[in-house]
């Protein structure tokens, strides 16, 4: 039970989540709902990207360029997959604590 390394990065694993609730995000969006700056967003995406977990698409909106993202099919398994590999984990008991001493509840 691994959880997936390429999502598994705060910045992806934001991405990730937030376009899992959208059919298509636009940059702006994607980067001022999560307080990244461009860099980050678009370090993050291409990553993403040459996974194959985010498609990205550019275009125009008038004359101006944007840039959109959507997860993929193999985007929107990882990250069910990584989800329930994390419900998995939080869903274990927890163990005693190294003192010997129970875990409170």
């Amino acid at each position: 039970m691994n959880l997936d390394p390429v999502i598994h990065t705060p910045a992806r694993l934001k991405i990730v989540s937030l376009l899992a609730t959208a059919t298509e995000t636009e940059f702006a969006f994607v980067r001022d709902t999560l307080d990244m700056s461009d860099s980050v967003v678009s370090k993050h995406a291409s990553a993403l990207e040459k996974a194959g977990y985010v498609e990205v698409r550019k275009g125009y909106v008038g004359k101006r360029p944007r840039t959109w993202f959507k997860l993929t099919r193999q985007g929107r398994q990882a990250f069910d997959e990584y989800v329930t590999t994390l419900q998995t984990i939080v869903g274990r008991p927890l163990a005693d604590h190294p003192d010997g001493a129970p875990a409170t509840e």
